[in-house]
Protein backbone atom coordinates (compact mmCIF):
# COMPACT_ATOMS: atom_id res chain seq x y z
CA UNK A 1 0.00 0.00 0.00
CA UNK A 2 2.78 2.58 0.89
CA UNK A 3 4.04 1.72 -2.64
CA UNK A 4 0.70 2.51 -4.44
CA UNK A 5 0.44 5.83 -2.46
CA UNK A 6 3.95 6.53 -3.49
CA UNK A 7 3.30 6.32 -6.93
CA UNK A 8 0.64 7.91 -6.61
CA UNK A 9 1.96 10.64 -4.63
CA UNK A 10 4.62 10.97 -7.21
CA UNK A 11 2.50 11.18 -10.67
CA UNK A 12 1.07 13.81 -9.26
CA UNK A 13 4.20 15.63 -7.92
CA UNK A 14 6.01 15.09 -11.64
CA UNK A 15 3.54 16.87 -12.97
CA UNK A 16 3.72 19.53 -10.96
CA UNK A 17 7.03 19.34 -11.42
CA UNK A 18 7.11 19.45 -15.41
CA UNK A 19 5.01 22.57 -15.13
CA UNK A 20 7.32 24.20 -12.77
CA UNK A 21 10.14 23.33 -15.59
CA UNK A 22 7.68 24.88 -18.40
CA UNK A 23 7.66 27.83 -16.70
CA UNK A 24 11.32 28.55 -16.03
CA UNK A 25 11.58 27.34 -20.07
CA UNK A 26 9.18 30.26 -20.71
CA UNK A 27 10.46 32.99 -18.41
CA UNK A 28 14.12 32.56 -19.94
CA UNK A 29 12.98 32.38 -23.46
CA UNK A 30 10.92 35.60 -22.44
CA UNK A 31 13.27 37.04 -21.17
CA UNK A 32 16.12 36.02 -24.28
CA UNK A 33 13.59 36.11 -27.32
CA UNK A 34 14.82 39.77 -28.37
CA UNK A 35 18.75 38.89 -28.07
CA UNK A 36 18.52 36.06 -30.75
CA UNK A 37 17.27 35.93 -34.59
CA UNK A 38 13.96 33.59 -35.09
CA UNK A 39 15.12 29.94 -36.52
CA UNK A 40 14.66 29.91 -40.30
CA UNK A 41 12.07 27.59 -41.49
CA UNK A 42 14.43 25.42 -43.09
CA UNK A 43 15.55 24.76 -39.26
CA UNK A 44 11.73 24.49 -37.87
CA UNK A 45 11.90 20.65 -38.63
CA UNK A 46 15.38 20.07 -37.46
CA UNK A 47 14.95 22.17 -34.28
CA UNK A 48 10.95 20.92 -33.50
CA UNK A 49 10.37 19.52 -29.43
CA UNK A 50 11.43 16.26 -29.26
CA UNK A 51 7.85 16.53 -27.21
CA UNK A 52 6.47 17.02 -30.71
CA UNK A 53 7.96 14.55 -32.41
CA UNK A 54 6.95 12.00 -29.89
CA UNK A 55 3.80 13.10 -29.96
CA UNK A 56 3.59 13.06 -34.23
CA UNK A 57 5.12 9.82 -33.91
CA UNK A 58 2.06 8.68 -31.34
CA UNK A 59 -0.49 10.37 -33.78
CA UNK A 60 0.55 9.66 -37.28
CA UNK A 61 -0.60 5.93 -37.30
CA UNK A 62 -4.15 7.34 -35.92
CA UNK A 63 -5.01 10.12 -38.22
CA UNK A 64 -2.55 8.67 -41.22
CA UNK A 65 -0.83 12.10 -41.66
CA UNK A 66 1.05 14.21 -39.82
CA UNK A 67 0.00 15.92 -36.73
CA UNK A 68 -1.51 19.37 -37.43
CA UNK A 69 0.52 22.64 -37.05
CA UNK A 70 -2.28 23.70 -34.60
CA UNK A 71 -2.43 21.26 -32.56
CA UNK A 72 1.60 20.86 -32.30
CA UNK A 73 1.52 22.72 -29.08
CA UNK A 74 -1.20 20.77 -27.19
CA UNK A 75 0.27 17.26 -28.33
CA UNK A 76 4.36 18.09 -27.04
CA UNK A 77 2.67 19.52 -23.95
CA UNK A 78 0.58 16.35 -23.00
CA UNK A 79 3.54 14.27 -24.06
CA UNK A 80 5.69 16.52 -21.66
CA UNK A 81 3.58 15.94 -18.56
CA UNK A 82 2.75 12.53 -19.46
CA UNK A 83 6.61 11.62 -19.35
CA UNK A 84 7.23 13.84 -16.13
CA UNK A 85 4.14 12.46 -14.68
CA UNK A 86 5.41 9.05 -15.41
CA UNK A 87 8.96 9.64 -14.32
CA UNK A 88 7.87 11.20 -10.71
CA UNK A 89 5.53 7.75 -10.30
CA UNK A 90 8.52 5.80 -10.94
CA UNK A 91 10.43 8.19 -8.59
CA UNK A 92 7.91 8.39 -6.12
CA UNK A 93 7.41 4.32 -5.94
CA UNK A 94 11.47 3.72 -5.53
CA UNK A 95 11.33 6.27 -2.67
CA UNK A 96 8.53 4.51 -0.91
CA UNK A 97 11.12 1.59 -0.79
CA UNK A 98 14.11 3.63 -1.09
CA UNK A 99 14.01 7.02 0.96
CA UNK A 100 17.50 7.74 0.44
CA UNK A 101 16.79 8.34 -3.28
CA UNK A 102 15.07 11.30 -1.86
CA UNK A 103 18.03 13.00 -0.57
CA UNK A 104 19.26 16.12 -1.99
CA UNK A 105 16.24 17.84 -2.53
CA UNK A 106 15.36 16.18 -5.47
CA UNK A 107 18.29 17.53 -7.31
CA UNK A 108 19.84 13.75 -8.27
CA UNK A 109 16.86 12.81 -9.34
CA UNK A 110 16.27 15.95 -11.73
CA UNK A 111 20.11 15.66 -12.43
CA UNK A 112 19.47 11.76 -13.59
CA UNK A 113 16.36 12.66 -15.47
CA UNK A 114 18.73 14.96 -17.38
CA UNK A 115 21.23 12.48 -17.88
CA UNK A 116 18.60 9.57 -18.67
CA UNK A 117 16.06 11.65 -21.08
CA UNK A 118 18.08 14.35 -22.49
CA UNK A 119 21.65 13.53 -22.58
CA UNK A 120 21.22 9.70 -23.37
CA UNK A 121 17.53 8.54 -25.02
CA UNK A 122 16.58 11.46 -26.74
CA UNK A 123 19.40 11.83 -29.05
CA UNK A 124 19.84 8.00 -29.37
CA UNK A 125 16.22 7.83 -30.55
CA UNK A 126 17.19 10.67 -33.41
CA UNK A 127 14.40 12.89 -31.09
CA UNK A 128 17.56 15.86 -30.63
CA UNK A 129 21.21 16.55 -31.21
CA UNK A 130 23.57 15.26 -28.95
CA UNK A 131 24.45 18.10 -26.24
CA UNK A 132 27.89 17.97 -27.42
CA UNK A 133 26.60 19.67 -30.45
CA UNK A 134 24.38 22.42 -29.28
CA UNK A 135 25.75 25.76 -27.93
CA UNK A 136 26.52 25.58 -24.22
CA UNK A 137 24.43 27.86 -23.01
CA UNK A 138 21.25 25.73 -24.21
CA UNK A 139 22.58 22.65 -22.46
CA UNK A 140 22.90 24.65 -18.92
CA UNK A 141 19.12 26.02 -19.28
CA UNK A 142 18.37 21.98 -20.07
CA UNK A 143 20.16 20.93 -16.65
CA UNK A 144 18.74 23.58 -14.65
CA UNK A 145 15.63 23.06 -15.65
CA UNK A 146 15.54 19.40 -15.25
CA UNK A 147 17.29 20.82 -11.39
CA UNK A 148 14.14 22.84 -11.07
CA UNK A 149 11.73 19.75 -12.33
CA UNK A 150 13.82 17.15 -9.28
CA UNK A 151 13.61 19.83 -6.80
CA UNK A 152 9.98 20.97 -7.24
CA UNK A 153 8.89 16.88 -7.69
CA UNK A 154 10.41 16.25 -4.69
CA UNK A 155 8.57 18.74 -2.68
CA UNK A 156 5.44 17.96 -3.94
CA UNK A 157 5.81 14.19 -4.07
CA UNK A 158 6.71 15.07 0.34
CA UNK A 159 3.42 17.23 0.26
CA UNK A 160 1.05 14.87 -1.12
CA UNK A 161 2.84 11.95 0.16
CA UNK A 162 1.75 13.97 3.80
CA UNK A 163 -1.50 14.35 3.07
CA UNK A 164 -1.95 10.66 1.76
Amino acid sequence: MAILRGIVAGLIAGAVGAGAMSLVHKGVTAATSGSRPPPAAAQQEQDEDPTVKVADAITRPLLHRPLPDDKKPLAGNLVHYAFGAGVGGLYGGLAAVMPRVTRGLGLPFGAAVWLGAHVIMVPALGLAPFPTRQPLPKEELELLMHLVYGAVTELARRLIRWTL
